[in-house]
């Protein structure tokens, strides 16, 4: 099976995780920017900074199971939904990044908000942080699929891992390829 023309852009394992965060007014980090313009080493040393500043941050998630059962977009809304929920201190304001979300507080969608508005730029980071620490332990778990170095997104040696190894339960079976992989199995391929 020719997998190579079937991956798509996101992460074809690892669950969706999103954060919310506030900040003090005084707030003040040079050079913070959607976490995905920031090398590894930046985002790290932002996280930590963020984590110590922040009046509140809350972290929402959804595994491969449950992006599969709902879809990509509804996961990703529903994390966010749990990160407002998990702030300790309820916002008065929301500056969303790219999605209408239905809550009980005044929000406003921003396009491209991560390169935009700092809160969303800081939640950004949290967020990306926080999953590439989950997918490093998963690497615990199965090296074989390199999650420590790819993230679980589609590299070619994450998809040879996937040919030869099969798939595991926080793989993206909804996902291409995984899903050939997947109904290929089930049909004794």
């Amino acid at each position: 099976m020719n997998l190579k023309s079937k991956i798509r852009n996101g992460p074809l394992a690892g669950p969706v995780v999103t954060a919310a965060v506030i900040l003090p007014a005084d707030f003040y980090l040079p050079g913070i920017d959607d976490s995905k313009k920031l090398s590894e080493q930046k985002r790290e040393e932002y996280f930590e900074i963020i984590q110590k500043q922040a009046i509140a941050i809350g972290i929402g998630m959804m595994d491969a199971a449950e992006i599969d059962r709902i879809n990509i977009y509804e996961a990703t809304k529903q994390a966010m939904l749990m990160a407002i929920e998990e702030l300790a201190t309820k916002p008065d304001y929301l500056l969303i990044d790219a999605m209408k979300l239905v809550t009980g507080i005044p929000s406003t969608s921003i396009i491209k908000g991560d390169s935009k508005s700092v809160s969303i730029a800081a939640a950004s980071i949290i967020a990306k942080v926080t999953r590439d620490h989950l997918m490093k332990e998963l690497d615990k778990e199965f090296p074989v699929y390199g999650f420590g170095k790819n993230m679980g997104y589609g590299t070619k040696e994450h998809v040879a891992a996937l040919e030869k190894e099969g798939v595991t339960k926080y793989h993206r079976k909804s996902f291409s390829p995984v899903k050939e992989l997947v109904l290929a199995s089930m049909n004794g391929q």
